[in-house]
């Protein structure tokens, strides 16, 4: 049996949701003091990841840990892991302030500790093929990923693969090298050094994981704040027991002594990528899983994008921030301040005392940018009450609009749906509507499936939804028609419109809450559901901007895919598109349907779901304004805003 090459990395994070800025300092003292001291006194090389504003934060404390660290990673005892300025969801960012992140962080890194490290870990273990040229841009020579979720989706991947490092695919064709990261291990490590197992107990799991061949093997590869300190985020923490670390050093003693096991550091693992079976390069992510994030399904990656206290505002606020400083050439402070503002532990359990803080930041902030509210809620002046480009029938409740670009058919029974919408070179074929209940002989899909529709689902209560009769208002403007109408709803009235331009194979999709308030729901609306007589079923694909440059394509090839499946009963989503340039599209090689949105209007998450029906196939697109989850604090009844606009663009494309 030949030995398994263990390495460690210990994530340091002083924005920590759930710790108070007074507490930094215990913190230090009680944890990465530790870690130091550790990492010294074994001789093993640990990686110790933190981000720029981490270390900032610490050289305000204690400018002795920094002057520490830098000794140990000169001397080759520590080696420094990066991870950017903030700990922020790459997915969820624009490119633009992804490469800010890195640029910045390296900064801090060389001012600090002069140090330019190797490897990054990816935060969060939120990961998506945009980011590679991120990391490849700022001169990483390997990054740090989650093993699990990614293989787990991957039916045809090796097993041994975990064990040796491999290459994550980019959106050019690149590549980056890659390190595995693994959530069961480092969960099992927490659980000793928490008392919660027994040493020989965990040495009997570690030793399972040797091989006829040497291996590598992540022994640990998360948070250093939860050993000798409770963070208090969950009631469920495991008990504080005093010595945490000396219980760490214990097990580090024995291994040392073990002959099956041996340390080695982060970079040094890199070096095994030229071993047989090394060096393949992998998609990490898939249709049904866009964007992989670390350990069970809870953590998603609705988590940070419409969840929180109110994740909507936030991160539409951060967008228009980052329109802001694209047009008028920002600089690098005021690239810093957004990074810290996307960090995000502000979307998750934030304590009350540091939400208030970062409010006020955030709208200091925001008041140097010019309003959006309205912008896309305007049209031009009415004109006659008929015009000659719009062709208008109402016939059973059906309302029908031509132009020279367009056939649009509205349910007025049902809030305006879309029955059908079509290009006029094409009127007969629909590419989006509605598919009546019947339309599938298959009973989980024995329902009706709408497009352009709104869903409020509040746990232990009837859904709330549009699909109401209305009598619509109808206006023929400069260089649109525009059918609107008023909803009453148990939590106020909804304004819903829809602008049909004269000349363009597209249509505008609006709502306008007057809400009093939004209650702990998933609020998800704008459904886009194809015409699966349009499109050809082995050629289907998604197409979205993931924190990258460049759009990242998903080809569905028949395998079904639910991002809306509930994980758990707190957990109303279980995986999402990050949709970073307010764009998605879906179809196949000759049609194609886009939605475009303004995200520093509305940061809205995109959810795909696709199921094979015999021979034909369901596959829609829902947009959503907030999701459910463990950091919605529904305990303490604390509501979100309510969005008050939301706006959306449906374009056809053909060829």
């Amino acid at each position: 049996m030949s030995r398994l090459n263990l390495y460690a990395i210990f994530h340091l994070n002083l924005a920590f949701s759930s710790i108070e800025v007074e507490q930094r300092s215990e913190v230090v003292d009680r944890c990465y003091w530790p870690l130091l001291r550790l990492t010294e006194s074994q001789g093993l090389t640990f990686g110790i990841e933190a981000s720029g504003y981490t270390l900032e934060e610490i050289a305000r404390l204690d400018p002795a840990w920094i002057a520490e660290l830098k000794r140990l990673c000169h001397q080759g005892t520590a080696e420094l892991v990066g991870s950017g300025y903030a700990q922020m969801i790459g997915p969820l960012v624009p490119a633009t302030v992804n490469r800010w992140n890195q640029t910045l962080g390296l900064e801090v890194y060389e001012r600090l500790l002069d140090v330019r490290p190797a490897l990054a870990l990816v935060n969060e273990q939120a990961y998506s093929a945009g980011l590679v040229e991120h990391y490849l841009a700022a001169g990483y020579q390997g990054i740090v990923m989650d093993w699990e979720n990614p293989s787990f989706q991957r039916k045809d991947w090796c097993s041994e693969w975990r064990y040796l490092p491999q290459r994550a695919k980019g959106t050019k064709g690149d590549s980056i090298p890659l390190l595995w990261n693994m959530s069961l291990p480092f969960q099992q490590f927490q659980r000793y050094v928490h008392g919660e197992q027994e040493l020989d107990s965990y040495l009997s799991f570690l030793g399972k994981r040797c091989g006829d061949e040497e291996r590598l093997f992540s022994l640990y590869g998360n948070d250093a704040e939860i050993f000798d300190y409770r963070p208090g985020r969950f009631k469920t923490e495991s008990r504080k027991n005093e010595g945490e670390w000396e219980r760490m050093a214990k097990l580090f003693s024995r291994l040392k002594c073990d002959d099956r096991f041996h340390f080695i550091s982060p970079s040094e693992a890199l070096s095994f990528g030229d071993r047989q079976g090394a060096g393949q390069v992998l998609e990490l992510q898939t249709a049904c899983q866009p964007v992989p994030v670390k350990k069970q399904g809870k953590y998603n990656i609705n988590r940070w994008a419409v969840t929180g206290r109110d994740d909507l505002f936030i991160n539409s606020s951060c967008h228009r921030i980052c329109q802001h400083l694209e047009q008028n050439g920002g600089v690098a402070e005021q690239w810093r301040e957004l990074c810290y503002l996307w960090s995000s532990d502000f979307r998750t359990h934030i304590t009350e005392k540091r939400w208030d803080a970062y409010l006020r930041r955030l709208h200091q902030f925001l008041a140097q940018c010019p309003d959006k509210g309205n912008e896309h809620f305007s049209v031009k002046k009415v004109l006659a009450d008929a015009d000659s480009r719009f062709r208008v029938e109402c016939q059973n409740r059906i309302l029908e609009i031509n132009t020279n670009a367009l056939r649009l058919t509205l349910n007025l029974g049902r809030g305006l749906a879309i029955d059908e919408l079509a290009l006029s070179s094409d009127p007969g074929r629909s590419l989006v509507g509605t598919l009546a209940h019947g339309y599938f002989d298959q009973i989980d899909l024995g329902a009706d499936f709408y497009s352009g529709h709104l869903v409020a689902e509040i746990p232990g209560d009837h859904k709330l939804t549009d699909l109401q009769s209305v009598t619509p208002e109808i206006e023929y403007c400069e260089d649109a028609l525009v059918v609107s109408a008023t909803i009453p709803t148990p939590l106020g009235v909804l304004k819903k419109r829809l602008i049909v331009p004269s000349s363009d194979p597209e249509i505008i999709l609006q709502y306008g809450f007057a809400w009093s308030k939004m209650p702990l729901a998933a609020l998800r609306l704008g459904h886009v559901t194809l015409n699966p007589e349009a499109f050809k079923v082995s050629e289907l694909f998604y197409r979205t901007h993931n924190g990258g440059v460049c759009a990242e394509t998903f080809w569905l090839a028949g395998v079904p895919v639910n991002h809306l499946t509930a994980s758990g009963f707190l957990v109303s989503s279980s995986q999402g598109v990050g949709m970073t340039s307010g764009m998605i599209e879906m179809g196949d090689s000759q049609r194609r349907v886009r939605v475009e949105f303004d995200p520093g209007v509305t940061a809205l998450s995109g959810h795909v779901q696709f199921q094979p029906v015999d021979g034909s196939y369901f596959y829609r697109t829902v947009f959503s304004a907030r999701e459910i989850d463990d950091t919605c604090s529904a305990c303490r009844q604390i509501f979100s805003s309510v969005p008050q606009k939301i706006s959306l663009k449906i374009k056809l494309l053909a060829g």
